[in-house]
């Protein structure tokens, strides 16, 4: 899909989507798409050191797991329908042996773990509303990267309510609640 892909179905009376209805009537993109509320929100494809860091973040947590421990990393875009009108791609997400069958052909739940990576224009989303969405979905750990601060900050659901787990600058380690031995430093992700 394209932005004049989009910008055909915009002059629509202000229609809200649903996940299904997105699905079947809009051709498939790797752009970030995302449905909020029901209003299709799109974003432009992410800087190069955004996609370092969705990378190294990647890799750092797969090393983590065992091999032949069933568990589910992903990176975006992937869909993570939350409700029928609520649907994020974040930038990796990691769901627990446990929970894996909410992957189908798209993720129908919240992960256990995601991670998002504050971009130009994407602090207000990223900081407040998908934290919110998140808390209010219940995942589990939500690590947030600020590469402006050169930054991470780890929050944890804690009775339902995020609570800053851990938070770091530069060369200085922070750490998952969730995973036990997971932690990293913004230098790390940035090579």
């Amino acid at each position: 899909m394209t932005a004049a892909d989009l910008s055909s179905h915009k002059g629509e009376t202000h229609r809200l989507w649903t996940y299904d209805e997105m699905v079947a009537e809009l051709p498939e993109t790797n752009l970030p798409v995302e449905l909020w509320n029901g209003e299709i929100v799109m974003s432009p494809a992410p800087h190069p050191d955004h996609q370092r860091i969705v990378r190294n973040f990647f890799r750092k947590l797969d090393q983590l797991v065992q091999p032949g421990q069933i568990r589910e990393i992903l990176f975006s875009p992937v869909d993570v329908v939350l409700t029928p009108r609520r649907v994020v791609q974040p930038d990796v997400l990691f769901i627990a042996k446990a929970r894996r069958d909410i992957i189908g052909s798209y993720a129908a739940g919240a992960p256990d773990l995601v991670m998002e990576v504050i971009s130009s224009g994407s602090w207000q989303r990223d900081r407040i509303e998908k934290k919110a969405l998140y808390e209010q979905a219940g995942v589990q750990e939500y690590w947030i990267i600020d590469p402006d601060a050169q930054a991470i900050e780890v929050f944890a659901l804690v009775k339902g309510v995020y609570q800053l787990h851990s938070k770091a600058a530069g060369k200085a380690f922070a750490e998952s609640n969730l995973l036990a031995g997971f932690k990293t430093t913004f230098t790390e992700l940035m090579t």
